[in-house]
């Protein structure tokens, strides 16, 4: 269990698909390019079956300085992405394991 890098997806992918890491680097680095710009012109993602991404507002709120707990702070209003796995997903993750599908469509 830890951090799962871009670099180290990127060459796991490349060992299980037998592909070259550049090629793989240019697919997911296009793909994370893409999916920014989407949720930055507000743009839904929706994944079947790993999950959807979408743009939320969240509301100014009231909030405190741990250090000085006396003095309110006003945290502004803003946008933020917000992720819900999927069905599939959240069940693998609760199970804590992942097999890879034989028709080729998981990772």
């Amino acid at each position: 269990m830890g951090t799962v890098t871009k670099k180290q997806l990127i060459n796991e992918i490349s060992q299980r698909k037998s592909m070259h890491p550049n090629e793989v680097r240019l697919v997911v680095q296009s793909f994370l390019d893409c999916m920014t710009e989407y949720l930055s012109e507000g743009d839904r993602l929706e994944f079947r079956d790993f999950g959807v991404f979408e743009v939320v507002r969240r509301k100014q709120k009231i909030g405190r300085n741990p250090k000085n707990a006396d003095v309110p702070i006003v945290i502004p209003e803003r946008k933020a992405v917000k992720f819900t796995p999927g069905k599939k997903m959240k069940g693998l993750v609760e199970k804590g394991t992942y097999v890879e599908e034989s028709h080729g469509a998981a990772l």
